[in-house]
């Protein structure tokens, strides 16, 4: 019943939307409301808006956040640089919006977002608009407004008025109305692709086969002996796609691939916003046109002399591939989550093991001193890597304008991943299991040469060596008993060390009381975890102790891991104190009881702390044994 109930509640909430008045009733909504009369592009950044923006140095947009992965900086530009301007009614509006990138790279999902965004948007109150009653073209009532009248009009409503009533509304208002515009009856419409209002989407086919109709309508042969007259508006099916995207949006798949003549309508619509159909004069439409093609399509379309005219109506936004390890397995998680694979565990690291990958084919090598891909794939990732600054991240940023057009594609990767899930019937698979995977799909992939495939080859070593990295840090972790506890106490003991250093003053023994020079040996046993010279000793102790004092006058606290240069020094410290016990308890073959006891608190540890089932906790066991042995 439960299911009926709610069948019954969204009938209801459905009918509510549906309101009817005349044009009189309109004018004062618009009197009350201005944003009930504004442009398409204006209602698409409305909508976008409505959902949220950060402001935190560069702007991130909540209406994105849960579909598109590391796609900030194109996204900013694609909002701010054409949907707000095209909002405040500056010249881009007159332009088509072509996302020009790589195969998988999120331009169909970006465009399928703005759409059902607007469906959605348009069934709330601040996205509400109106049309003509039975306007084939959902027109906006303003256009009732004869042109003489318009500017007073404009100023008393606070609107501004583009475009004239389509033919048949035209006939309408003189033969059923006689003119009286006051009387034309208005309704509430909802965006829908699926009823074709609002929401258009072109895909080209046979040129031989496809008709321009598909775009601006066609003639209803059936009624012409009835009106007489090919030119008569009733004699004319205004459902093309630049028809019923009228007042929303038009998605132009594969552009590029279009025939000329399909693309010749959209010259006027842009630059003018109207469009030629049939026997009738230019028909207004207000709508966003977004098209998408890929980088060899475009660069053919831009050598063609014969397409300037329509390149010069083109905003072209880049979209790259994500080049953050940390966005790209959010992209893995999302698409393997719409899978019915979710009874297959996938091990910790094991998706980030594939991004690694991933974004290291997509990167470019930095012509930075002492910067190497890993280097460089840790910034964007935003970590802190040691000589270099915020400043270098963004010069490498900007040091490539084509940097994420090419590469191993999101797909390739969830393909090669769902194989390996597939394989054996598996109840779970490691980050080796996906390397495996793709390391195999790169002999069936066929647009990769031998040299890229060796490159790749180096790619999916270097990534198996930062997994190593993760796999023994994870288990040396789990082997501390009361991890936290062991590193809060190393720390403070340095802290205090260092306190001592550089204030010139003795340190008291606890157990005895006397006083003794601070512990040169416990603070270079630490620093060396993570490269800090005998030269660079001195100035390093007073960063951190600089770092305490800021704390302490802003009332913080200077926990742990407030300094990660630090933090990382002090686990490094306590997992180089423990190697040999684990490589001893991981790499025995026969445990003693003692053995198998510490074992089974280690990998009930990593089930319980770190997300592993009993077989991948297991399998790191041995294999982080393994790599300590060697």
């Amino acid at each position: 019943m439960d299911i009926f109930k709610r069948i019954t509640a969204h009938r209801e909430q459905e009918t509510a939307l549906h309101w009817k008045g005349t044009f009189a009733d309109y004018v004062e909504i618009v009197r009350a409301n201005p944003k009930a009369a504004r442009t398409a592009h204006a209602r698409v950044y409305d909508m976008i808006a409505s959902h949220g923006i950060e402001e935190n140095g560069s702007k991130k947009y909540r209406f994105f956040e849960e579909d598109i992965f590391g796609l900030d900086r194109t996204l900013e530009k694609l909002v701010e640089e054409y949907f707000h301007s095209a909002a405040r009614r500056l010249d881009v509006r007159k332009r088509i919006l072509l996302l020009m990138g790589p195969v998988s790279g999120g331009k169909s999902t970006l465009v399928t977002l703005l759409k059902r965004g607007l469906e959605k948007y348009s069934r709330t109150e601040e996205g509400a608009l109106y049309a003509i009653q039975g306007c084939p073209m959902y027109e906006e009532p303003l256009h009732l407004i004869p042109a003489e009248l318009r500017k007073d009009i404009e100023q008393e409503l606070g609107v501004k008025i583009e475009g004239n009533l389509c033919p048949y509304c035209q006939m309408r208002l003189k033969q059923e109305f006689e003119g009286r515009i006051e009387e034309v009856p208005v309704e509430r419409i909802v965006l829908s692709e699926d009823q074709r209002i609002g929401i258009g989407t072109f895909s080209p086919s046979d040129p031989k086969s496809q008709d321009i109709a598909d775009l601006t309508g066609s003639i209803d042969f059936s009624t012409i002996t009835e009106y007489g007259s090919e030119s008569d508006p009733r004699a004319y099916r205004f459902d093309g796609e630049l028809n019923k995207a009228n007042r929303g949006m038009m998605e132009f798949q594969e552009m590029l691939k279009c025939d000329e003549k399909f693309l010749w309508n959209l010259l006027s619509l842009t630059q003018e916003g109207n469009f030629k159909a049939g026997r009738f004069a230019l028909i207004s439409a207000d709508e966003l046109i977004v098209a998408h093609t890929n980088e060899a399509e475009y660069k053919g379309f831009i050598a063609n002399k014969k397409n300037e005219a329509l390149q010069s109506r083109m905003i072209v936004i880049p979209v790259p591939y994500n080049l953050r390890v940390s966005d790209e397995e959010r992209i893995y998680d999302k698409l393997i989550g719409q899978s019915d694979m979710s009874h297959v565990h996938i091990a910790p690291h094991a998706l980030r093991t594939a991004a690694v990958f991933s974004i290291l084919t997509r990167l470019k090598e930095s012509k930075k001193n002492g910067m190497d891909l890993i280097k460089k794939m840790r910034m964007y990732d935003g970590e802190d890597v040691e000589g270099f600054k915020e400043a270098d991240l963004k010069e490498m940023q900007n040091e490539y304008a084509e940097e994420g057009m090419t590469g191993i594609d999101p797909r390739y990767v969830v393909n090669r991943i769902s194989s390996a899930l597939i394989r054996g019937d598996m109840a779970c698979i490691n980050a080796l299991d996906v390397l495996r995977a793709l390391k195999d799909g790169l002999d069936q992939h066929p647009s990769i040469s031998k040299e890229e495939r060796e490159r790749y080859l180096n790619f999916i070593s270097a990534a198996r060596k930062e997994y190593d990295e993760l796999a023994k840090k994870e288990v040396q972790k789990a082997f501390v008993y009361s991890f936290e506890e062991s590193a809060k106490t190393l720390f403070e003991n340095y802290l205090d060390n260092v306190e001592a250093y550089c204030n010139w003053a003795k340190m008291t023994d606890p157990l005895t009381g006397e006083e003794m020079d601070p512990d040169e040996r416990l603070m270079r046993s630490i620093e060396e975890q993570i490269g800090i010279s005998e030269n660079a000793k001195k100035a390093f102790r007073e960063e951190i102790l600089i770092r305490m004092s800021s704390y302490a006058r802003k009332k913080k606290t200077f926990a742990y891991d407030s300094h990660e240069r630090l933090r990382e020094a002090i686990e490094k410290k306590l997992f180089a104190d423990l190697k040999d016990i684990v490589k001893i308890t991981t790499s025995t073959k026969t445990p003693n009881e003692k053995q198998l006891k510490k074992i089974n608190e280690v990998s009930k540890r990593l089930m319980e702390e770190h997300g592993y089932c009993g077989i991948c906790s297991n399998e790191l066991l041995r294999y982080v044994g393994s790599l300590l042995n060697r």
